[in-house]
């Protein structure tokens, strides 16, 4: 893309032309309309002064005769050259009286309107070009007035010769602005080009550029970039989460393999078989429950279900599961407590409750007896915040990143019943009501909160 390729194949090349041809049509316009507009102007003054002139000698005509009128006309001779002025009186047959131009011209009528022509002048000889207007006295004779248009046409020459240039100068600025605005177009383009093309190849790290400018091509990319982070965040999930499925399935479906395996021996006894077959269901129903949640987990973090949103009460909605836990929680000796309150917000309730489940079951798992788990509602500007707080032992600051990955945990002592998908479906429904998962240690206890957008 850095090339500049002269092809109507090339949008480049046609941005060019298109821009070129924009610009000189504006501009030839523009310029069209001020040769005409100062033509208009100019034969304008002019006539107005040759009829105001016209005017003024008939009346002198009216009051002082045919003598008054040759003297008026001789008065105005000595300054005509200065003012381009062309003054010709003749009696009714066309013979000169009076004026600064030769004849007649054969092919005007008197009073036939204004007229350009060519006539010789008096005193040169000279054809020049004139714009005059005429009319007939009341005895017969004929006066026509006008002026000299030799200089008007020279002024049309040279503003034509000035329009020609200006339009040449217009034409190669629109062709060198076209290519300076192609140019950091098509740069800025294919600076995402290459990025994509290096992402495309297998490079997640890469990232679209960005210039600080906060133009649009700053805010494609940012956007750009945001969506590249969740993909790369999607994939390492995804690849962790196959292999983690790989290493945890792997054990119970062994053991499941040995299990049926063992249940042709014909040396066990049917109390033997019954126990293996137990054994088996023991680790089908550990299987199915570990490819159900990731299940869940893919579901949520596709969105899928966004169509059943509805109003949700989250008080209600903790009060609820806050009753269904509080024996089990009574049994180990922890009490549940409930603070904060806030409006009702658009979401999925049995996956709003999946989640605080979790939360809540994680909380208690840690949690010393004779100590309290806090479930806390309150508001985040545009989020509104679900959080429990335990007062167990907490987890290694580093690890906090990485509670909400598919199969980590962080006990050595995991067991079956803890696959760890719990956090992971959390965060999977969190990011499913335009929100996201949060943890933190609170010296004592660790604090799991999960931020749910108020508008979706």
């Amino acid at each position: 893309m850095d090339n500049i390729r002269l092809s109507f194949n090339n949008s480049r090349t046609r941005l060019i032309l298109a821009s070129m041809a924009l610009s000189t049509l504006l501009t030839a316009t523009i310029l069209a309309l001020v040769y005409v507009t100062a033509n208009r102007t100019i034969e304008g003054e002019t006539r107005s002064v040759v009829s105001a002139e016209l005017t003024g000698l008939a009346d002198e005509y009216e009051r002082r005769g045919l003598l008054g009128l040759l003297r008026a006309i001789e008065r105005r001779i000595p300054t005509a050259a200065e003012r381009d002025a062309l003054y010709l009186l003749t009696d009714p047959f066309g013979v000169k009286l009076a004026g600064n131009l030769k004849q007649w011209p054969d092919h005007i009528a008197a009073g036939s309107g204004w007229v350009d022509l060519e006539l010789r002048r008096a005193d040169n000889d000279e054809l020049v070009p004139i714009s005059a207007a005429s009319v007939r006295l009341p005895g017969g004779e004929r006066l026509l007035v006008g002026r000299d248009a030799l200089a008007r046409q020279q002024f049309d020459r040279v503003l034509l010769q000035t329009v020609g240039i200006a339009l040449g100068i217009a034409l190669g600025l629109s062709v060198l602005t076209g290519w300076l605005f192609t140019r950091l177009v098509f740069a800025r383009l294919s600076d995402i080009a290459n990025t994509a093309e290096d992402i495309v190849s297998g490079d997640l790290s890469r990232r679209m550029p960005l210039r600080g400018t906060g133009d649009e091509f700053d805010q494609v990319s940012g956007t750009l970039n945001t969506m590249l982070d969740r993909i790369e965040e999607l994939v390492s999930n995804l690849r962790t989460t196959s292999n983690s499925i790989a290493h945890d399935l792997r054990s119970p479906l062994s053991r499941l393999k040995q299990r049926v395996e063992t249940l042709s021996d014909p040396s066990k006894t049917d109390k033997e078989r019954a126990i293996d077959i137990a054994r088996a269901s023991v680790e089908i129903d550990h299987v199915l429950r570990v490819l159900g949640q990731l299940t869940e987990i893919s579901r949520a973090e596709a969105g899928v279900g966004r169509e059943q949103f509805e109003p949700v009460d989250l008080q209600q909605l903790v009060a609820d599961v806050v009753e269904l836990y509080e024996p089990v929680a009574s049994d180990q000796g922890i009490q549940l407590k409930v603070t904060g309150t806030t409006a009702p917000i658009p979401g999925h309730r049995p996956l709003l409750s999946q989640a605080l489940s979790n939360l809540l079951e994680n909380a208690m798992r840690y949690a010393p007896q004779d100590t309290a788990v806090t479930i806390n509602l309150s508001d985040d500007g545009a989020y509104t915040c679900l959080s429990v707080r335990d007062q167990g032992p907490g987890v290694p600051q580093q690890d906090l990143s990485r509670l909400q990955m598919p199969f980590v945990t962080l006990d050595p002592a995991r067991t079956e019943r803890n696959a760890g998908l719990g956090l992971a479906l959390v965060a999977a429904i969190s990011h499913m009501h335009a929100g996201a998962f949060e943890a933190r240690n609170c010296d004592p206890g660790l604090e799991a909160k999960i931020k749910l957008a108020r508008k979706t």
